[in-house]
């Protein structure tokens, strides 16, 4: 039994998707807390606060302004004390460049932006109640995409 909300932090710079993610966790019956950042530049600042508050879970926009989501995911992965917050790519793109350079880089899952609700909300219920520990230990391309199909 979970006593802690999980933590999610959101870096996406379009408003109306921070607005559909967050209300999709409000609906979710999982005890989060959910922050938001514009884009990566506040990302990393936030992260790199003395006393953040790291995310257990990391949902990361590849296209964005003044750092873009690769740029994050690389530095993420190359300082100590972030180098192991789980990060799912979260993006318009479903480009295999994307998919591939996310994977070499070190993202734990990657999502293609659903266009309806209840895909979302599969898909953030998903993510959320993945055994990160277990799962990204033996990590591989085939489950490195996520799929869930919309009703």
């Amino acid at each position: 039994m979970q006593h802690d909300p999980l933590h999610i932090l959101l870096a996406d710079d379009d408003e109306d998707d921070r607005l559909f993610f967050k209300d999709a966790f409000e609906e979710i019956k999982i005890k989060t807390v959910v922050h938001t950042v514009n884009d990566g530049l506040q990302l990393m600042n936030y992260l790199n606060m003395e006393n953040a508050l790291l995310p257990h879970v990391l949902f990361l926009d590849l296209n964005m302004p003044f750092k873009n989501g690769l740029e994050c995911l690389y530095e993420i992965r190359n300082t100590e004390k972030l180098k192991d917050i789980s990060i799912v790519i979260y993006s318009t793109s479903a480009s295999e460049e994307d998919i591939e350079e996310t994977f070499v880089k070190g993202a734990n899952v990657y999502i293609k932006k659903p266009n309806d609700f209840l895909t979302l909300k599969k898909m953030l219920a998903h993510i959320i109640t993945i055994n990160w520990q277990y799962d990204t230990c033996g990590l591989n391309k085939e489950n490195f995409l996520l799929s869930i199909q919309s009703q």
